[in-house]
């Protein structure tokens, strides 16, 4: 099948980082595969050698086109839909890797366009909306032009080494030495902690926060992939359907049963001195299933902390514990595949397993909106934390 994979934003540090060296792995690995890349962008470069820089692949930089348009101008988009035309392609991928307000305003003049056939699929970038108002207008506007079938809304921990442990765990369940549940389980804590701070990325930090940034996508996905019912007979396929049936069964956050904090510091950083962005959440859940009522189920994410680590820690109630780790899992493949690897795979191939359904976006903000008011109206303290500071040390402050 040839695929044309559009990239909006070609020339940003997301694709150079993460895009094109995984796309580079994807060339290599794959030599018959009929993959053209056209990038998107405000401003003309010699994107070959852009592809060379970022991932020093000849072959990568031979299938890689520049086409330079005006994102907010409707007219351009009508020559970019004859520059995808002329590709002849069985199917065209988008990927948006611009900020979510430039998002929505492509979509709309994609649509507009007509560049909105069955053979064309949208790829996002979280976040999906900052809260659930904004998640709610996002997905309405979306849905205009295109189905839920053509959207393939990324979260790349859902493609990472743990999430596929998981599932792999969930789908052989009855093989593992404790059931799945509260009956032999008594708390879960799913933890992503960074060592360093913000990095000189204080503009998106203060729009953002560690609530939104880590907590309403990768922690509740993951959340979702642990208590999820299996049926007996599983697949892939059925793995969105079970993470929404899971988030449903998640009681509505509050903010009593949650922890804010800022490291020591950070104002400085983002230059602003009455700063109440948080870098740091601890929230304690729990599920209305009965399976899982009474077990304890804790997200924590933050940063500037002791270590970097992400995991899911499942303790049992005859005191021992399970550990899944973040490049800890065990492995037969020669080459473990970076996430935006298989993200870009599964979306060519057309498998939904890894991307996020429209309604998991909006039930994780519903679960969240309670404890975003609170903090919005600042009836829950903003606690402060060294820098270099244990979880447990924040959870006990």
């Amino acid at each position: 099948m040839k695929t044309l994979l559009v990239i909006f934003g070609i020339t940003g540090d997301l694709s150079g980082r993460k895009l094109l060296p995984a796309l580079s792995h994807i060339i290599t690995d794959n030599p018959g595969r009929e993959l053209s890349i056209l990038g998107v962008s405000r401003r003309d470069a010699d994107v070959k050698q852009l592809v060379i820089d970022s991932a020093g692949n000849q072959d990568l930089a031979d299938c890689t086109e520049l086409y330079t348009m005006d994102l907010a101008e409707a007219g351009d988009y009508v020559g970019l839909k004859e520059a995808i035309a002329a590709y002849g392609a069985d199917q065209t991928l988008m990927y948006l890797s611009v900020p979510p307000g430039a998002a929505a305003q492509i979509v709309d003049l994609l649509g507009a366009a007509g560049i909105n056939s069955p053979d064309v699929h949208l790829l996002f970038e979280k976040p999906f909306g900052y809260d659930l108002a904004s998640a709610k207008d996002f997905l309405q506007r979306t849905a205009r032009y295109y189905t839920e079938d053509q959207i393939f809304r990324i979260d790349h921990y859902m493609a990472k080494e743990v999430s596929a442990e998981v599932i792999r765990l969930r789908r052989n369940a009855e093989n593992h030495h404790h059931s799945w549940g509260n009956a032999s389980i008594e708390s879960v804590d799913i933890v992503a902690s960074e060592s360093i701070g913000i990095e000189g990325r204080a503009n998106f930090y203060e729009q953002t926060g560690a609530l939104r940034d880590f907590v309403q996508g990768h922690l509740m996905q993951l959340l979702s992939l642990v208590v999820m019912k299996v049926p007996a007979e599983f697949s892939e396929d059925q793995i969105p359907a079970l993470r929404l049936a899971a988030l449903n069964s998640i009681d509505v956050a509050t903010a009593e049963d949650s922890i804010r904090a800022q490291y020591e510091g950070y104002r400085d950083e983002a230059q602003n001195l009455k700063s109440q962005t948080e870098t740091f959440v601890a929230l304690n859940l729990k599920s209305l299933d009965e399976n899982w009522q009474g077990v304890t189920l804790r997200l924590v994410t933050g940063k500037a902390l002791s270590e970097k680590r992400s995991y899911i820690k499942v303790s049992y109630t005859d005191g021992t514990t399970d550990v899944f780790e973040e490049g800890k899992v065990a492995s037969e493949a020669h080459r473990q595949l970076d996430a935006y690897e298989r993200v870009l795979l599964e979306a060519i191939a057309g498998k939904k397993a890894l991307f996020t359904g429209g309604g998991e976006v909006i039930r994780s903000w519903e679960i969240l909106a309670q404890v975003q008011e609170a903090w919005n109206m600042q009836s829950r303290p903003l606690l402060h934390y060294a820098e270099g500071s244990t979880v447990n040390d924040v959870i006990g402050v």
